[in-house]
C-alpha cells in the first residue's frame, strides 16, 4: 500500500529517502478570504506522515463517510540536503527540485477540529492524502517565484495559481521552517495552495499541470 518513492521527470527513481511532509497553511490570499480566515503573520505548518504519500499519476483515493474531501494543490518542493538556521541565501543547494501535490483535506473534519482548538491531523494526515508528482530538476526550473499551475476536474478549470501570489516565497518558507526544525534530504514543503478549494467526488477526472513542465491525466476513486 505504501510503496511511494520520489521519481524525477524522466520516471527515474531520485536517490533520496522518502521523509516528512512539511505543509504550509494559508499562503494565498485569495484562499484564505474564500474560507473566511484570518491572514497569519508568520507560515502556518503541519506535518503529513509518509503514509500520506502516493503517486498522483495514479486513481486519487478519497476517504468515504467522513464528509466532503477537498482538493488543495501546491507546489512541492523536494530537499536533498539538510536545512536547519540557515538564511534565505543558503537556500537554494538545498533544493533537488520542483513538483505538485494535492493536499486532500476533509473539510468538515477540519472544520470541528478548529472549533474545538485541536490540531488538523486528521483532517490532513490519513493515508494517501498526499498525491505526488514526478520532480523536475531545480536546474530546468528558472525561477521560482513565478511557477504557473492548475487544476482542471471533468474539463474545468478550478485552480489556478502561480508562485508570485504566495505570502511567503518558497525560499523564504524554507528558510523559516528551517529556523524552527530541520528539514532533510528525502523532505518535502508543500508551499499552499490558491483558491478554488472544492469537495472531489468518485468519478471525477482530474488534470494537472505544472506549465512548461508536465501534465497529469488522473482520476477520483
Amino acid at each position: 500500500m505504501f510503496e511511494y518513492q520520489h521519481i524525477d521527470s524522466e520516471g527515474n527513481s531520485i536517490d533520496l529517502p522518502v521523509g516528512k511532509i512539511v505543509c504550509v497553511g494559508r499562503n494565498y490570499l485569495q484562499h484564505i478570504n474564500e474560507l473566511d480566515n484570518a491572514v497569519p503573520s508568520a507560515p502556518l505548518l503541519f506535518i503529513k506522515p509518509t503514509t500520506a504519500l502516493c503517486e498522483l499519476g495514479q486513481s486519487v483515493v478519497i476517504p468515504k463517510n467522513l464528509g466532503p474531501c477537498h482538493n488543495e494543490l501546491e507546489i512541492a518542493v523536494l530537499i536533498k540536503k539538510p536545512l536547519s538556521k540557515v538564511t534565505s541565501q543558503e537556500v537554494a543547494a538545498a533544493i533537488w527540485g520542483i513538483g505538485l501535490g494535492l493536499d486532500l483535506t476533509l473539510r468538515d473534519v477540519q472544520t470541528a477540529l478548529k472549533k474545538q482548538g485541536h490540531p488538523w491531523e486528521r483532517a490532513k494526515a490519513f493515508d494517501l492524502s498526499c498525491p505526488m508528482s514526478q520532480f523536475v530538476d531545480v536546474n530546468k526550473v528558472e525561477n521560482f517565484t513565478d511557477l504557473d499551475f492548475s487544476l482542471h476536474v471533468n474539463n474545468e478549470l478550478r485552480q489556478l495559481g502561480n508562485s508570485q501570489d504566495m505570502l511567503f516565497s518558497i525560499v523564504e518558507l524554507l528558510a523559516n521552517i528551517s529556523n524552527t526544525f530541520t528539514l532533510l534530504p528525502g523532505d518535502i514543503v508543500m508551499t499552499g495552495t490558491p483558491k478554488g478549494v472544492a469537495p472531489l467526488a468518485v468519478g471525477d477526472a482530474l488534470n494537472i499541470e505544472l506549465k512548461a513542465h508536465f501534465s497529469i491525466e488522473t482520476d477520483v476513486v
